[in-house]
C-alpha cells in the first residue's frame, strides 16, 4: 500500500471513530467551587444567619445541596461555579432568621469577587449594637451590579464616598436604615446606576448638584429624609428619569424650570415640603407624566394652566398648596383622570359641570375651599363615586340632586318661592306678620288672565299688576293695623 494510501485510510478511521464516540457532557460531578470561594460564602452566612449548622447542611450550595437565596453561574473556562447572587430575607423560604448581632465581614465578602447582587432585608434590625457601611465595603475591583440593604433599622451612618468605585453598580437601594449624614457628592460617579432609592432615612444637607452626571438614573427615591435647599437644576439632566420621589423633605424656593426637560417622567411628587410658586410653566413638557403629587406646599398662585396639557394625568394631588383661583373648565377635559384632590385650598367660584364626564374618575376631594353655586352632577356619577366624592366645607355650595351623600354634606339648592326670611317665619311663629301666603293665593278656577301669586319677602309686596294681589296687600295691611 502506498504511503499516501496509508494517510487517507488513517484519516477515514479516525472520523469515523469521533462520530460514534460521545460527547463529554458537563455533569454535577464535574463541576465544583473554588475552595477559597466557598469558605467566603460560609464565612459571610456564618456572620449573618442564627444557624450554626449551615454550612453541615449545604456543602455544596450551588449544586446538591442548594439554598434558595443563593444563585451560582458556570464559568465555562474554568467549569468553576461562582457565587453570583446573594439573597437574606424572611420571604426566603426554609431561612433561618438574621443573628440577633450579625456582622457583615468586608474580608469574607471579598472572598465572593464574582457576586453580582448583595440583598439584605430585615437584617440588622437590634438597633442597641448597631452596624455601619465599612468604606472597605466598595472597592474598584468588584463587579456588584445591585446592592440592596433594605429595612435594616439598625444599619446606621453615613454612606462611604467609596461607593462611587463600584462603577457597576445599577441598584443603590438603602431605603429604610437608620443612614444619616449628607449625600456623598462622589455619588454622580456612579454612571451605570438606573436606581438610587434613600428614602426613609435621616439624610440632611442639600441634594447635590453631582446627581445631575448620574445619565442612565431612571428612578430617584429620596423621599422621607431630612433633605433641605432647593432642588438642583442639574436634574434636568436625568433625561431617563421615569419616576422622581423627593416628598415628606424639607426643601424649599421654586422648582427648577429644567424638570420640563424630563418628557419620560411617570410620576413627580414633592408633596410635604416647602416648595414655592409659581409653578415653571416648562412642566407642560412632562407629556408622559401620570403621577402629579404635589400637596402641602406654600405654591399660593392660582392652578396652573400647563395642567391642562398633561394628557396622561391618572393622579392630580394639590392639597393644600393655598391655591386662590377658580377650577379651570380645562379639567373636564383630562379623560384619564381617576384621582383628584384640590382640597385645603382657597379655590373659589363654581366646580364645572363637565367634571362628571371624566370616564374614569372614581375619586373627587374639593373639601375645604371657597366654592360656591349649584352642585347639578348627574346621579350616576355621584352613585359611582360615593364616600369618594368630598365637598364639605364650602359654605355656598348646595345641591340640586337628591343623592343622600350630597345632601349630608351641603344644603340643597332652594327656589325662590321657599326662600323666606327667617324674620319672616318668626313673625309668623309669633302671629305678627301677613297670613300664610299660600292661603291666599287665588285658584286659577277663580282668577281669569294673568293670575301668577304674590311675591315672596319681608314686605309682601306682589309682583304682579293683578286684581287679587292687590285685594291680598290691603287685607294684609288691615291685619297688621289691627293686631
Amino acid at each position: 500500500m502506498f504511503p499516501h494510501q496509508l494517510l487517507l485510510l488513517s484519516l477515514l478511521l479516525f472520523f469515523s471513530l469521533t462520530k460514534t464516540m460521545p460527547i463529554k457532557t458537563i455533569s454535577k460531578a464535574t463541576m465544583g467551587m473554588d475552595p477559597e470561594e466557598l469558605e467566603g460564602l460560609y464565612e459571610v452566612m456564618g456572620g449573618l444567619l442564627d444557624d450554626p449548622n449551615w454550612s453541615d447542611l449545604h456543602p455544596d450550595p450551588c449544586t446538591d445541596t442548594p439554598w434558595p437565596g443563593i444563585q451560582c453561574e458556570l464559568d465555562q473556562p474554568s467549569l468553576l461555579l461562582h457565587v453570583t447572587r446573594l439573597h437574606i430575607a424572611p420571604d426566603v423560604a426554609g431561612s433561618p432568621p438574621c443573628k440577633p448581632h450579625p456582622n457583615l465581614s468586608t474580608k469574607s465578602l471579598s472572598k465572593l469577587p464574582f457576586l453580582k447582587t448583595l440583598s439584605l432585608f430585615q437584617c440588622f434590625t437590634n438597633t442597641t449594637t448597631r452596624a455601619s457601611l465599612s468604606p472597605s465595603l466598595f472597592t474598584n475591583s468588584s463587579v456588584l451590579e445591585q446592592l440592596v440593604l433594605n429595612s435594616n433599622t439598625g444599619l446606621v451612618g453615613e454612606v462611604p464616598s467609596s461607593i462611587s468605585e463600584v462603577k457597576t453598580l445599577r441598584v443603590l437601594s438603602l431605603s429604610q436604615n437608620g443612614l444619616y449624614g449628607e449625600i456623598p457628592r462622589e455619588i454622580g460617579g456612579l454612571k451605570r446606576l438606573e436606581q438610587l432609592d434613600l428614602s426613609y432615612n435621616s439624610f440632611n444637607g442639600e441634594i447635590p448638584s453631582e446627581i445631575g452626571l448620574m445619565e442612565s438614573l431612571t428612578i430617584l427615591d429620596l423621599s422621607f429624609n431630612g433633605l433641605q435647599g432647593m432642588v438642583p437644576d442639574s436634574i434636568g439632566l436625568l433625561g431617563s428619569l421615569q419616576k422622581i420621589d423627593l416628598s415628606s423633605n424639607n426643601l424649599s424656593g421654586r422648582l427648577p424650570p429644567q424638570m420640563g426637560k424630563l418628557d419620560g417622567l411617570v410620576l413627580l411628587d414633592v408633596s410635604h415640603n416647602s416648595i414655592e410658586g409659581p409653578l415653571p410653566e416648562t412642566l407642560s413638557g412632562l407629556k408622559d407624566l401620570q403621577y402629579f403629587l404635589m400637596e402641602d406646599n406654600p405654591v399660593n398662585t392660582g392652578l396652573p394652566l400647563f395642567l391642562g396639557e398633561l394628557k396622561e394625568l391618572t393622579v392630580l394631588s394639590l392639597s393644600s398648596c393655598g391655591f386662590t383661583s377658580q377650577i379651570p373648565w380645562f379639567i373636564g377635559s383630562m379623560k384619564r383622570l381617576s384621582a383628584l384632590t384640590l382640597d385645603k385650598n382657597g379655590l373659589n367660584g363654581s366646580i364645572p359641570i363637565n367634571i362628571e364626564g371624566l370616564p374614569q374618575l372614581n375619586q373627587l376631594n374639593l373639601s375645604q375651599n371657597r366654592l360656591t353655586g349649584e352642585i347639578s352632577f348627574n346621579t350616576e356619577f355621584v352613585r359611582r363615586l360615593g364616600k369618594r366624592l368630598d365637598v364639605r366645607g364650602n359654605n355656598g355650595l348646595c345641591f340640586t340632586n337628591n343623592e343622600v351623600l350630597v345632601l349630608e354634606q351641603v344644603p340643597a339648592c332652594l327656589d325662590a318661592n321657599d326662600n323666606k326670611s327667617s324674620n319672616t317665619h318668626n313673625m309668623s311663629t309669633l302671629g305678627v306678620g301677613p297670613p300664610d301666603p299660600v292661603k291666599l293665593r287665588p285658584s286659577s278656577d277663580n282668577v281669569k288672565g294673568e293670575t301668577s301669586g304674590c311675591c315672596c319677602g319681608a314686605l309682601w309686596v306682589c309682583q304682579k299688576k293683578s286684581v287679587v294681589c292687590a285685594w291680598v296687600l290691603f287685607i294684609g295691611l288691615l291685619f297688621l293695623v289691627i293686631f
